[in-house]
C-alpha cells in the first residue's frame, strides 16, 4: 500500500496522537536532538501538517513554531519517497526562490527529511534536519535519519497505547467496583434472610432437614460473596502502587485473622518477616491469596501445615508460603500464574487468585515462582526489592 497524504486522514491521524496540545514531549525532543547530532546539523524539527499549517511538535536549535504550509519546505515533499536530501536548496529549481531560502523568512541551504508514516499508511509529517550552509549526508547518516523517523511513530503509538491501557484499567476498576456493590447488596439481604430463617427453624418440630438445606444456601451465598470479592480484587490490584514502609510481620498477623475460617485447624508456623517498601493493601492481598489458595486444596488426609518465611536473595527479600498439600506438577508451575488457570476441574475459585498475586508482585518490581516443599507440597515464593 502506498502511504497517503490525503488531508482528512492525515488530520485524523494527528488528532489521534494528541500532539498539537501542550509542550513538546521529552521523548520527542530527545529524538530530534539526536537527529541533529547524527546528521551534524545545527537544527532539526519534527513537523506535523494540518490542512493549512505546519506545526513543530519538537525542535532542536530553534523554538518550536507554527507556520503556513506554503512557507515550509516539508509540505512540498510529503508526497515524495523518503528520504529527501537536498545538499543545496539554491540549486534546486523547486526551492531556489522560496522565502525560506532567499532570506525573506530564512537562509536555509541544506535540507534533509524523512516522512512520518503511521501503521495505517498515513503520512502525518516529517523529521527534518537543515543548515545555513550546503552539505552532504553519507549513507549511514541517511539510514539513521530514516530509523529515527520510524522511532518517532513508535513513540507516538506507545504513548497512545499506554493512555488507552490506563483508561481501560480505570474503567475496568470502576466497573468492577460498581458490579461488586450491585451484586453484594442483594446477596447480603439474601444471606441475612437465610440466617433469620435458620434461627426460626430451631423452634420448628422436625425442622432439621429444612435447616440443613438453609445451611447449604448460606454457605453458597458466602461463597458467592467471596467470588465477587475475588473479581473486584483482580480488576483493581497490580496497577498503581503506593509505596511506603510495610511491616510484613504485622500484615501476616492481620491476614491470619481474616483467613482463620478457611485454614481451620491448620498448623501454622512463621519465620522472620522483614519490613519492605510497597503498597500495604496489595501486599496483604498477596499473602491472603496465597494462604487461602493453600487452604483451599488442603493436605488430603493429613493436617494442613503452613509456614511463612523470608530470606535475603541477591539484593531482594524472598517471601515464601509453604504447604504440605498435593503440590503443583513441574510442568504446570509457570502456567498457574496465568489468568483463569485451574489445575483442578472444580468450583473452588475463578482461577484468578495466583494471577492477581503475580500482577501485584510484578507491579512492585519483583518476581514469583513455585517449588516443591520438602516432604511434599507447594512452596510459592515471591521476591521484593530489599
Amino acid at each position: 500500500m502506498t502511504p497517503t497524504t490525503e488531508p482528512r486522514r492525515r488530520r485524523a491521524g494527528i488528532d489521534r496522537y494528541g500532539v498539537l496540545e501542550g509542550p513538546p514531549r521529552p521523548e520527542l525532543s530527545a529524538i530530534v536532538e539526536l537527529a541533529a547530532r547524527v546528521c551534524d546539523t545545527p537544527k532539526a524539527v519534527i513537523t506535523v501538517h494540518t490542512e493549512h499549517d505546519q506545526h513543530h511538535i519538537a525542535a532542536f536549535g530553534m523554538e518550536p513554531e507554527i507556520c503556513r504550509r506554503e512557507d515550509s519546505i516539508c509540505s512540498y515533499v510529503l508526497d515524495e519517497d523518503s528520504p529527501v536530501v537536498i545538499p543545496d536548496l539554491t540549486l534546486d529549481s523547486r526551492f531556489h526562490d522560496h522565502p525560506i531560502v532567499t532570506g525573506e523568512i530564512g537562509e536555509v541551504r541544506f535540507y534533509a527529511s524523512h516522512r512520518l508514516v503511521t501503521p495505517t499508511d498515513v503520512v502525518i509529517g516529517t523529521l527534518c534536519v537543515f543548515a545555513d550552509e550546503p552539505r552532504e549526508l553519507d549513507d549511514d547518516q541517511v539510514l539513521a535519519l530514516s530509523t529515527l523517523a520510524e522511532r518517532i511513530v513508535d513513540v507516538l503509538e506507545l504513548a497512545l497505547t499506554s493512555d488507552e491501557l490506563a483508561s481501560s484499567n480505570e474503567r475496568l476498576a470502576t466497573f468492577a467496583g460498581r458490579v461488586s456493590h450491585d451484586l453484594k447488596s442483594p446477596l447480603t439481604s439474601i444471606s441475612m434472610s437465610l440466617e433469620l430463617l435458620q434461627e426460626q427453624l430451631a423452634d420448628v418440630p422436625d425442622g432439621a432437614a429444612i435447616a440443613s438445606l438453609v445451611e447449604r444456601a448460606i454457605r453458597g451465598s458466602r461463597r458467592m460473596a467471596d467470588l465477587i470479592d475475588d473479581a473486584l480484587a483482580y480488576a483493581s490490584l497490580g496497577g498503581r502502587v503506593t509505596r511506603t514502609q510495610v511491616d510484613l510481620d504485622a500484615i501476616v498477623d492481620d491476614v491470619l485473622v481474616d483467613v482463620a475460617g478457611s485454614v481451620g485447624d491448620a498448623e501454622i508456623s512463621r519465620g522472620y518477616l522483614p519490613e519492605v517498601t510497597g503498597d500495604p493493601q496489595q501486599l496483604r492481598s498477596v499473602l491472603q491469596n496465597l494462604l487461602d489458595n493453600a487452604a483451599k486444596y488442603g493436605a488430603g488426609d493429613r493436617r494442613l501445615a503452613l509456614r511463612i518465611d523470608a530470606e535475603k536473595v541477591e539484593g531482594a527479600w524472598r517471601i515464601t508460603v509453604a504447604d504440605n498439600g498435593p503440590g503443583i506438577p513441574v510442568e504446570a508451575r509457570a502456567r498457574v500464574f496465568q489468568p483463569r488457570v485451574r489445575l483442578h476441574d472444580d468450583s473452588r475459585g475463578l482461577g484468578i487468585g495466583l494471577d492477581t498475586v503475580r500482577r501485584v508482585v510484578e507491579a512492585h518490581g519483583g518476581a514469583i515462582g513455585v517449588t516443591e516443599t520438602p516432604g511434599g507440597g507447594a512452596t510459592v515464593w515471591f521476591d521484593l526489592p530489599a
